[in-house]
């Protein structure tokens, strides 16, 4: 349902209405840090997290990508102070599948039985394919997309403010 400030957000970014909702809804189920969205006014499928990262279905569409990012930044600030909904019940392996000293995941995905999960906080990637976990070094990069090769080595390349970063050239750390 609509409120003053979803109409309010949805004109000042030229979004629908339901696709601010559809994010809010989203960024409630995320508690504020994070979200797993579609809509097709979004550009599909996409991902947004307090950590720095936004992906959109629409890949190559670095305006929809932004306007995204600034539309949850601001709706994050809201859900914040309201109540966090009870969390769903995770079935075993469906989260927390890394190490937990690395703390929490800013963004996750999985593809083609690789899954990763990046964790700004402590400067860390980690990778799960075939039952191995391994976990790399992200250094001074801030992670703000991902990119998975479809060939036979299914290599991730993360995209950050130092431009891209293939998962290979990071230092393993574990």
């Amino acid at each position: 349902m609509a409120d003053d400030i979803t109409t309010t957000l949805a004109h000042k970014h030229g979004i629908s209405v339901d696709a601010v909702v559809a994010l809010k809804d989203a960024l409630q189920r995320g508690g504020g840090r994070q979200a797993q969205f579609s809509h097709r006014d979004l550009g599909g499928m996409g991902q947004w997290s307090a950590g720095g990262m936004t992906q959109v279905g629409d890949m190559f569409n670095n305006a929809l990508r932004d306007k995204v990012n600034a539309l949850c930044t601001e709706l994050a600030r809201g859900v914040a102070n309201e109540p966090t909904p009870a969390p769903k019940q995770q079935t075993p392996d469906s989260n927390h599948w890394w190490p937990g000293d690395l703390g929490r995941a800013s963004a996750t995905g999985a593809q083609n039985g690789m899954r990763y999960a990046c964790f700004p906080d402590t400067h860390r990637v980690a990778i799960k394919q075939e039952g191995r976990v391994t976990v790399y070094d992200s250094g001074d990069h801030r992670i703000s997309g991902v990119s998975q090769q479809q060939s036979g080595t299914q290599d991730l390349s993360f995209s950050s403010q130092n431009g891209t970063v293939r998962a290979a050239d990071m230092p393993v750390v574990g």
